[in-house]
């Protein structure tokens, strides 16, 4: 059983409201303690409540303790991870096995993460810093001489550490929840990955023939693209997020999508500096059909698993965002898809 603590600091008026919610989430223990509230201007004192919940409730009680407190002018919402807790927590008895099913199902689509959390990892990961670029410029190097040895593992070694997983998702992210500053935050970081990576490339080309982009098999295979592409960088951005809501590595995830991202970059680069356009083109609908796959299948999870903002307003804005971000990614698919059956054909 995953389980996590909700601290809430707040004024004592607040105290039987928290501890009414508690209650009705069936929260596992409740306690709290009185702490001089020195570091504030007001004379009042502030309560420390903390509440060990089953993490499948904890979206919803932190939605409705913020609703309580918010109400007071002083307050603070933490959340802290619990590794250990004893005595044990007992189990309750198993509910009939058609309520059971009902109960698997909506534990899985919710994720053990909560939306709050979910955001900062997306904010850092839409990040253009100093770190970002350069862990571009290493995974595009180290990218770079794994497929022009062909070694499979150097290029497993660049999937481990490029960035370009964040960006997307946060874009994707932005979406569900109707927030335009991470979506251009998003777009703007990703398409900064992009160009530098691309940059990197084309310098690279110079020092590259083109005979060794056509004796290389793995970057000849980056341009080469098939419906088989389509299907792999869908169920690429679906695995992304649903390891991201159950709490998975980013590292693991990023091996997981990293692939569908970086060598056709590189590819792409290295092609267009040797002018073999016809080679470039293949691993532009590559890269290309990536980003729009792994975009939009990570939209439909965020939607699936019932991302969105916690207020109503809030959420009527969402709701049109994600509609009209999901129908950008699916027209953009349907015409490159288009464009790959006439290349194939050709």
């Amino acid at each position: 059983m995953s389980l996590r603590i909700i601290e809430i600091s707040a004024l004592e008026t607040a105290n039987e409201k928290i501890k009414e919610l508690a209650d009705l989430y069936e929260a596992i223990d409740c306690w709290h303690s009185a702490r001089s509230s020195w570091f504030n201007k007001s004379e009042d004192k502030r309560v420390i409540t903390r509440i060990l919940v089953n993490v499948k409730n904890q979206q919803e009680l932190l939605d409705a303790l913020q609703r309580a407190v918010q109400k007071h002018e002083d307050w603070r919402i933490t959340l802290i991870p619990v590794e250990a807790t004893l005595p044990a927590v007992e189990k309750k008895e198993e509910p009939p096995k058609k309520e059971k099913r009902i109960e698997t199902v909506r534990s899985i689509l919710r994720g053990s993460i909560t939306r709050e959390e979910l955001q900062s990892n997306m904010e850092k990961g839409a990040e253009a810093s100093f770190d970002f670029y350069v862990l571009v410029f290493l995974s595009s190097i180290v990218a770079g001489i794994g497929l022009i040895q062909a070694d499979v593992a150097i290029i497993i070694g660049a999937m481990v550490i490029a960035p370009l997983l964040g960006p997307n998702l946060a874009l994707a992210f932005g979406a569900a929840l109707g927030s335009k500053r991470l979506v251009k935050s998003g777009v703007q970081t990703n398409l900064l990955g992009l160009g530098f990576t691309l940059l990197i490339a084309i310098i690279g080309s110079l020092f590259i023939s083109p005979d060794t982009v056509t004796n290389s098999t793995e970057m000849m295979n980056r341009t080469n693209v098939g419906y088989a592409s389509i299907i792999l960088a869908l169920a690429s951005g679906a695995a992304a997020v649903l390891s991201l809501t159950a709490g998975v590595s980013s590292a693991l995830v990023g091996v997981m999508v990293a692939v569908a991202l970086m060598p056709p970059a590189v590819t792409l680069g290295v092609t267009i500096g040797n002018a073999q356009w016809g080679l470039a083109y293949g691993s532009f609908l590559l890269l290309a059909t990536n980003i729009v796959c792994v975009n939009l299948s990570a939209q439909a999870i965020f939607r699936l698993k019932g991302i969105k903002p916690r207020t109503w307003y809030e959420e009527k804005k969402a709701k049109q965002a994600s509609r009209l971000n999901t129908i950008i990614w699916f027209v953009l698919l349907c015409i490159l898809a288009i464009l790959i059956g006439l290349r194939t054909n050709i």
